[in-house]
C-alpha cells in the first residue's frame, strides 16, 4: 500500500500563494495518476485537479482554473499544487490521492492525511 504524505499548507491572506506538496512512497508512482482533493467544513470533498501519468493530461475544477498549477517530478515522487491568487473560499483540508491507473479520471485508491490551507479575507 503506497503511503502518500503532504505538506505545505498554512495559513495566508487572500491573494497569497502557497504549494503543497505530496510525496508518495513506493515503485508505482511513475506511473498512476495523482490528484488533489479537498474538503470544506460541511460540504463534500471536491476534485480540485488530477495529472496523468505522463503528465500530459490535467484536469483543473472550474474554480480554480488560472490560479492553481499540478505538476510532478516522478525523480522525486511527488506531486505539487502551487496555489496562487488565494481566495477564502478556497480554505478546506486539501488531500493527495494516487489512482489506481495512469488517467487522472481513473478511481482514486490511496490517500494521504491532508493539509489544512486557511485563506482569511
Amino acid at each position: 500500500q503506497v503511503q502518500l504524505v503532504e505538506s505545505g499548507g498554512g495559513l495566508v491572506q487572500a491573494g497569497s500563494s502557497l504549494r503543497l506538496s505530496c510525496v508518495a512512497s513506493g515503485r508505482t508512482f511513475s506511473s498512476r495518476a495523482m490528484g488533489w482533493f479537498r474538503q470544506a467544513p460541511g460540504k463534500e470533498r471536491e476534485f480540485v485537479a488530477g495529472i496523468s501519468w505522463s503528465g500530459g493530461n490535467i484536469y483543473y475544477t472550474n474554480s480554480v482554473k488560472g490560479r492553481f498549477t499540478i505538476y510532478r517530478n516522478d525523480a522525486k515522487n511527488t506531486v505539487y499544487l502551487q496555489m496562487n491568487s488565494l481566495k477564502p473560499e478556497d480554505t478546506a483540508v486539501y488531500y493527495c490521492a494516487q489512482a489506481v491507473g495512469g488517467r487522472y479520471y481513473d478511481d482514486y485508491s490511496s490517500w494521504g492525511q491532508g493539509t489544512q490551507v486557511t485563506v482569511s479575507s
